[in-house]
């Protein structure tokens, strides 16, 4: 019987995914890659995060999303699961904002984090 968790997300960009990791000072690595589990128990996915207990925490493509991957008995993070994925997602909203906005040609002309921890983005175009 496996141990692992899979909680669902709305991440669906890979380079977004790895981008927010990167953000939020998150060591990881490309897959295909196992995620360490209960028993030597393993899961396959694209991207994982080592902790130092030997357990790892892992998001794999289910067909529609990037879920997370982990045995969560074992979760080793300063956060608790739920407000890691909320950084997470964050961040990745945070780069998919960008990446649209500048496809259509728009610039960031201000950028003002909140108190509550949400950012507040100003994109404009210059139509010349």
């Amino acid at each position: 019987m496996s141990h692992f968790s899979r909680i669902k997300t709305q991440i669906r960009n890979l380079n977004f995914l790895q981008s927010a990791l990167t953000d939020l000072g998150i060591d990881w690595k490309a897959g295909p890659v196992p995620v360490r589990g209960y028993q030597g128990q393993t899961e396959t996915a694209t991207v994982a995060i080592e902790q130092n207990n030997g357990y790892d925490i892992g998001f794999r493509w289910n067909g529609q999303e990037y879920e997370l991957v982990a045995d969560l008995q074992y979760w080793q993070q300063p956060l608790t699961v739920e407000r890691f994925l909320s950084q997470v997602t964050q961040r990745y909203a945070y780069r998919t904002v960008l990446s649209t906005t500048a496809d259509q040609g728009f610039q960031v002309a201000e950028e003002v984090k909140q108190a509550d921890g949400s950012i507040r983005l100003v994109v404009q175009r210059w139509n010349g």
